[in-house]
């Protein structure tokens, strides 16, 4: 599976644009805040149907206009597929599957896999726990519907749980049989959490370590721990912690407060590791989501990679894009600010199919060679 060709217009600095991909390494090159991210990022919204960046889709569209349209065609094994996300203001977002739109944007999630590695990925070292839930999270989702459902199910749950911890703080009232009932609700749902979470890491650590000792050549550990209570079920958990969640007025127990312990060695990443090693870590991390979609799926996801050469030498450079351009991965979008560095890394890897695009404001130039 592949983007072969894309339109988008009037999505952040982009009036109109229409610019056909090959299916291994497509380059964008160009100074900074020229556009190249923000085209990485609608190439994500047709996968995932919201930004990676922002939030609030309404300031996605471009300054002055009423609404922004994104448009791909995607080459299957067997079909051709158009997928379209058009955002009006005061409006539903739309997301449509050869023009048929969907109930649900749920309904999409895993129909395009993707995976993106930017900057913004240090906040899984350096964010709180919410950052490496939603890595997980997100991980799981795009392989496993049900386990999407379960997630979405415990988050409506959890809210409406909180929702009456604040009004009965505020109302000086307690109500014990409304409260059960969402305990019921999130114990269901929250357990299937907890062992998908744990499935999970099972497969994705191996793959992980792999990744971690290729980039370091094998001269460092690295580990990740899950931090939680899943041994004990959550039923058991919300009824010892009542108490505890009744005067703090949300919940202070379940799958929503768990974490990831992130080492090298036997020292977190976070307190004591340098950019080098936090950077190599989540590059790791991002490469095994890459190989754990592909073997769980059977389609190799689409890989956005966004100025991630920083602090990476040439050589190191070289490497990584031989990698993702070789068999093992699909199509791969990156992104730079140094033209010279990527013509000479495809100089010395001729055999990666490519094609280099340099970006000025909202527009694409095919570079030759």
């Amino acid at each position: 599976m592949h983007l072969t060709n894309f339109k988008i217009s009037n999505f952040k600095t982009y009036t109109d644009l229409d610019v056909d991909f090959c299916s291994n390494v497509n380059c964008l090159v160009g100074n900074n805040g020229v556009g190249k991210t923000n085209l990485l990022d609608a190439i994500y919204y047709l996968s995932f149907c919201k930004s990676y960046f922002n939030a609030i889709d309404s300031q996605n569209i471009r300054q002055g206009e009423e609404f922004f349209a994104i448009h791909g065609n995607y080459a299957f094994d067997q079909e051709q597929v158009l997928v379209s996300c058009v955002e009006k203001k005061g409006q539903p977002k739309q997301m449509r599957w050869n023009k048929k739109a969907y109930k649900t944007f749920g309904e999409h999630i895993g129909r395009i896999p993707l995976v993106i590695i930017s900057p913004n990925d240090q906040n899984i070292i350096q964010g709180g726990s919410e950052v490496r839930r939603k890595f997980v999270d997100g991980v799981i989702s795009q392989t496993d519907k049900t386990y999407l459902d379960h997630l979405l199910q415990y988050q409506k749950a959890l809210d409406q749980r909180n929702r009456l911890l604040k009004q009965f703080y505020e109302d000086r009232y307690w109500d014990e049989p409304s409260i059960a009932i969402w305990d019921e609700q999130l114990a269901r749902h929250g357990d299937m959490l907890y062992q998908g979470r744990q499935a999970f890491l099972k497969e994705f650590l191996p793959l992980f370590a792999q990744y971690f000792s290729w980039i370091t050549n094998s001269s460092e550990q690295a580990v990740l721990n899950y931090v939680g209570k899943g041994d004990v079920p959550l039923q058991q958990q919300l009824t010892e912690a009542r108490q505890n969640d009744k005067y703090a007025q949300y919940t202070t127990v379940g799958p929503h407060k768990d974490d990831l312990e992130l080492l090298i060695g036997d020292f977190a990443v976070k307190k004591y590791g340098s950019q080098g090693q936090q950077k190599t870590f989540v590059l790791a991390l991002k490469l095994a989501q890459f190989e754990y979609i592909y073997q769980r799926c059977g389609q190799k996801p689409i890989l956005l990679l966004d100025d991630i050469f920083d602090k990476l030498d040439m050589l190191r450079v070289t490497q990584l894009v031989q990698l993702v351009g070789s068999d093992r991965f699909g199509q791969v979008f990156l992104t730079d600010t140094q033209p010279g560095r990527v013509e000479h890394i495809f100089a010395e890897i001729p055999q990666v199919e490519h094609k280099i695009f340099n970006v000025t404001r909202g527009e694409l130039t095919l570079m030759e060679g």
